[in-house]
């Protein structure tokens, strides 16, 4: 069990794990490796799993987790204001071609591997001695909403449709 206070909707993933880590030494057994999997990504799959372990041990990595693309370049996001009025975060990209800009990825969250140390020293994920596990974006949805929920109910229904036009042909 959980302390209260990592135990709450406010709870960080670095101090969960830690907490999970240590209890695992303190009660007789060592994990070299730990991962903490998400509750919230449905479409995670064990070969993904395996293969974040596998990068996590061939880099001698604190982590490695799934990243995914951003549908559109991030360089074009805009702002809109309480008075509905726009502006971009970045106007200096405005002419630029969307194809000539930069590719950007994000968390797809659906799992972290990390070395027990980089857990229990509550090393930051997001850095150099982090790697990255690419996941189409089709198969990265986040449930943490109703409209996550429905977004992710159609995502499933479109994967049954292509396995079952796979194994018809």
């Amino acid at each position: 069990m959980r302390p209260e206070e990592l135990a709450n909707d406010y709870a960080g993933t670095i101090p969960v794990i830690r907490h999970a880590t240590e209890w695992i030494a303190s009660n007789g057994s060592k994990a070299e490796y730990v991962c903490c999997i998400y509750a919230t990504a449905p479409f995670i799959l064990p070969e993904d799993i395996l293969k974040g372990l596998e990068t996590l041990k061939e880099h001698n990595a604190d982590y490695a987790f799934t990243v995914t693309r951003y549908p559109y370049p991030i360089q074009r996001a805009i702002k809109v204001s309480d008075e509905q009025r726009i502006s971009m975060f970045s106007p200096d990209m405005f002419n630029v071609r969307s194809q000539d800009l930069e590719e950007s990825w994000h968390d797809a969250g659906q799992f972290y591997w990390g070395s027990s140390q980089a857990w229990i020293d509550e090393k930051p994920i997001f850095s150099t001695k982090s790697y990255s596990i690419e996941l189409l974006r089709e198969r990265v949805q986040d449930i943490d909403t109703p409209e996550d929920w429905r977004v992710a109910e159609w995502l499933f229904k479109a994967m049954e449709f292509k396995n079952e036009c796979l194994s018809a042909s």
